[in-house]
């Protein structure tokens, strides 16, 4: 597995970036899971980056770590977002998010999360940049 790949299945945080309905960025932090190919962003359809993602698949993204160098290590992104909607396959993803960041899906929060999801923005990425200082 290259470096990247191992950097973006071990962090944590991906700024979203979708594109508004006036044409402008509309940035945010968000929990991810990556398979090596692909991103899964858990969400609700009312949410302004689920919205922004059905209207307009172009996104971008970053996910970087470091201020003082030689510990700066990034990767940022472009590509197309599709909105998957099955529920069945939105649990099933959605459940593989939560686990990285909760110890189990007991937790209240999880459960609020879980059921609060109702959509999978996922992103397949067209372009892929890698910086480190």
């Amino acid at each position: 597995m290259s470096k990247r790949d191992e950097f973006l299945k071990s962090q944590k945080v991906l700024r979203l970036s979708t594109i508004g309905k006036n044409k402008t960025p509309h940035i945010v932090p968000v929990w991810y899971r990556y398979s090596g190919k692909k991103f899964y962003i858990g969400t609700n359809t009312k949410t302004q980056k689920a919205k922004n993602a059905k209207r307009d698949r172009h996104v971008a993204f970053c996910v970087d770590v470091g201020i003082k160098s030689p510990d700066i290590f990034g990767v940022m992104g472009q590509g197309e977002a599709n909105l998957i909607l099955e529920k069945t396959k939105v649990k099933s993803i959605a459940k593989k998010i939560l686990l990285r960041y909760f110890d189990s899906l007991e937790n209240k929060s999880a459960k609020e999360l879980l059921d609060d999801t109702d959509c999978i923005i996922e992103i397949i990425p067209e372009k892929l940049s890698v910086w480190s200082y």
